[in-house]
């Protein structure tokens, strides 16, 4: 168990927690939930100790074991994969090593017999004898092949190395389990992986993660920052959104009823009070008025972008016609002989591990980079935007957001239009003149869609747009997906992003290519794609789903 009682915390004139009062128990998986800025990774700090508040305390239960996913994947470079996620448990590490030590001793004192007879009942204790193949059950639900858990971790790439320190951290079942967006660099595989373990978990968990399925698969409560003060839900994310929004409409019509009633009443007063045969009831009436008050409404650090793409015109009936598409990049084949053929109403999510496929893909047909072979032509109606992966380069200018919205702006509009636009994207008041340099990831993805908006595009082909934004954020850009009536080209990691948007996947493989009209979940239970998955990946190392 963990608790914190009366934390408070403040930088500057800025709240971001006051008196709050929380205790997580073991057994369940908590959510924890806010918009960006309003605390989450902070406060998963202040309950590790990496953070001390201005007043309060956080509290353990005694001899249990805090196990965090650290974000710096430089810290264990010079060590192997294997000891990384073993350091996870600092004291069985310890053990092990002074336990090695003392055996690798070419002169075995009796004193080194004593401490060893101590250090192995410590380790049986802590399970030791378990440890490394309980490491390479999480590396390997995790998707790092046993061939990479020697190297040292300065060899592997990033992604690689956030999966191992994952693993690090759920190793040797820790009593409380603090997790900061866990399904970054996770594919889909891994995340169901991590899921069904954390599902299982015995112990107390505390995530933050924006991906809102999983969050509905693993949590049993949601812990909500807003105002200032963190409120705890029994459920789900969905049972948390629906309960909060069904309280706050409650609220809102508990005072428009007060508002009425008051209004009533003001009436009633200034119509009678200077009439004696009714001056008793309007005396009345102004005691009930001083009575009725309305429910303070504390502003909401919740904000959602206001995303809708509106096509210009409809497209035809020649949409995309891709045929024996090919491109090698260092060295490697990308993609080869790929064809696809878009039809009207196709809102096609393209899945599985090769994610470079698909931001190749991407970035030919938005004509960025030339093909190796093969073809490709968009219908005469139709009118592409592209949102890539990688938009960095948009901002390297000194141009304030007016101006730079200002680019893609219809002709003839000015600020005044500019700054309406924007303020609908989040940047209202003085945000709308930041400098594009000093932008965060998430304010940059908002620009981009700002950007998509404007273009009245009939065709939308969108790489990983949900990285960098909150979760209100994505809700937005989910629901003007769902609500955009052309054709759109994606790719996602947020299971519920794809669910809810598309109604054709496309999976790339080493062997080939999966298409099928279908929902996704369909598609992932799918026994008749599973077997052609396996039949293209078969002989080949690359990641799937």
């Amino acid at each position: 168990m963990i608790s914190a009682s009366q934390v408070t915390l403040s930088y500057g004139k800025r709240v971001l927690f006051k008196d709050v009062n929380i205790k997580f128990t073991p057994g369940n998986c908590y959510g924890l939930i806010g918009a960006n800025g309003a605390g989450k990774s902070t406060f998963l700090k202040i309950l590790s100790g990496e953070v001390q508040p201005d007043k309060g305390e956080v509290s353990i239960g005694p001899r249990e074991r805090i196990a965090v996913l650290r974000q710096d994947q430089f810290a264990f470079d010079e060590e192997t994969v294997f000891n990384t996620v073993i350091m996870g448990h600092k004291r069985l590490y310890d053990v092990m090593v002074e336990r090695e030590a003392i055996y690798a001793k070419p002169d075995f004192s009796e004193a080194d017999g004593v401490r060893s007879a101590e250090l192995e009942g410590e380790f049986a204790e802590m399970n030791g004898y378990e440890a490394e193949s309980e490491a390479a059950v999480l590396l390997n639900g995790l998707g790092i092949p046993e061939e990479l858990r020697h190297k040292r971790m300065k060899e592997l790439e990033g992604g690689e190395k956030v999966r191992v320190l994952l693993a690090q951290a759920l190793f040797g079942n820790p009593d409380v389990l603090l997790l900061d967006e866990p399904t970054n660099n996770l594919d889909l595989k891994s995340i169901a992986w991590l899921s069904e373990f954390l599902f299982r978990f015995p112990n107390t968990v505390i995530v933050v993660s924006h991906d809102r399925h999983f969050l509905n698969q693993v949590c049993t409560h949601t812990a909500d920052i807003d105002f200032g003060r963190i409120q705890v839900y029994v459920g789900n994310y969905d049972f948390w959104y629906h309960a909060s929004q069904l309280n706050l409409k409650q609220k809102q019509n508990e005072n428009r009823k007060v508002a009425e009633k008051a209004a009533e009443l003001k009436e009633f007063i200034q119509r009678f009070s200077s009439n004696a045969s009714k001056a008793k009831q309007a005396t009345s009436r102004k005691k009930l008025l001083e009575k009725l008050t309305l429910e303070d409404m504390p502003v909401s650090s919740r904000k959602y972008p206001h995303v809708m793409f509106k096509p210009e015109r409809s497209c035809g009936d020649v949409i995309l016609e891709v045929q024996g598409l090919a491109k090698e990049l260092d060295g490697a084949r990308v993609l080869d002989n790929f064809d696809l053929n878009v039809r009207k109403g196709d809102k096609i999510a393209f899945v599985g591990g090769n994610s470079l496929a698909r931001t190749t893909l991407f970035r030919i047909l938005a004509g960025e980079l030339e093909p190796d072979g093969g073809s490709y032509r968009w219908g005469v109606t139709i009118t592409p935007a592209y949102f890539p992966k990688e938009h960095g380069a948009y901002f390297e200018n000194d141009l304030n957001l007016i101006q730079w919205l200002g680019q893609y702006a219809p002709p003839g509009e000015g600020e005044t239009f500019s700054r309406g636009f924007l303020g609908r994207m989040l940047f209202s008041g003085d945000e709308a003149t930041k400098k594009c340099s000093v932008l965060s990831g998430g304010e940059k993805v908002r620009c981009m869609l700002a950007k998509m908006m404007l273009s009245g595009a009939n065709v939308l082909v969108l790489d990983e747009p949900t990285n960098h934004l909150d979760l209100e954020s994505i809700t937005a850009l989910n629901d003007g997906l769902i609500a955009y009536p052309e054709v759109v080209l994606f790719a996602s990691h947020d299971h519920e992003f794809v669910a809810t948007v598309a109604n054709r996947i496309i999976e790339i493989t080493p062997g080939g290519v999966i298409d099928r009209v279908m929902a996704f979940d369909d598609y992932l239970e799918s026994e008749d794609v599973n077997r052609e998955r396996d039949e293209l990946y078969h002989g080949h190392a690359e990641l799937t789903l």
